[in-house]
């Protein structure tokens, strides 16, 4: 149950005071967290908390349909992007376009950059080898 602790007299462990923040914001994360507010499913998609909401036993075909979206891209970039959000959100914003021109930088020199901007040019789907 989602910010519930406090009215346990617990507070949310294993990290809950400092991802909630970072996913809906300070303000947002203390009310649900000071009121031990429980959510619908609802509610949790309009916070931001989950991205998709899914009828009973869809779960996993959701999943497979957002995962059918992200295969076509380019597997360094993926890879690459995964790295800058991942490592960019745990310190400050300047040092975060630092990472992400590190890591930017890491996909100049690709061939699947180069097939990418091929296959726009060329206007067709692109074929990535992750390389």
């Amino acid at each position: 149950q989602l910010a519930c602790q406090t009215g346990l007299a617990i507070i949310p462990g294993a990290g809950g005071t400092q991802r909630l923040p970072r996913l809906i914001g300070a303000s947002k994360a203390k009310e649900l967290i000071f009121t031990a507010r429980r959510l619908t499913a609802q509610q949790a998609l309009e916070y931001g908390i989950v991205n998709h909401l899914t009828e009973a036993g869809q779960a996993f075909d959701r999943a497979l349909q957002l995962a059918r979206e992200i295969l076509p891209n380019g597997p360094v970039a993926l890879r690459v992007a995964k790295i800058a959000v991942d490592q960019g959100m745990q310190v400050d914003r300047n040092t975060g376009f630092i990472i992400e021109q590190q890591c930017y930088a890491q996909i100049i020199p690709t061939k699947d950059r180069i097939e990418g901007l091929t296959a726009f040019k060329e206007k067709r789907a692109p074929v990535y080898r992750g390389e």
